[in-house]
């Protein structure tokens, strides 16, 4: 078989066992293990939040540029078509 394969097999196993386990611990009804986990998880959708408003102004910046490339390259065949 193909290493990547072996190794995809592996991460997916990997994934499935801590998952599992997370779902174990979970159901005990630790609380102090869920209030963590709540924890750990809005400081991660705070993260995505920064991440996407960073892509989103990445995005605007781009297609502004683009934008001032298209009316250069508009005003720049005006000249030649005058000349």
């Amino acid at each position: 078989m193909n290493e990547n394969f072996w190794k995809y097999a592996l991460a997916l196993g990997a994934g499935v066992a801590l998952g599992a386990t997370g779902a174990i611990l979970l159901s005990r009804n630790q609380t102090a293990l869920k209030k963590n986990a709540a924890a750990l998880l809005s400081h991660g959708l705070d993260l995505k939040d920064k991440a996407v408003e960073f892509l989103e102004t990445a995005k605007e910046n781009m297609e502004d540029l683009a934008s001032e490339a298209k009316h250069n390259q508009e005003q720049r065949k005006v000249k030649e078509q005058a000349s």
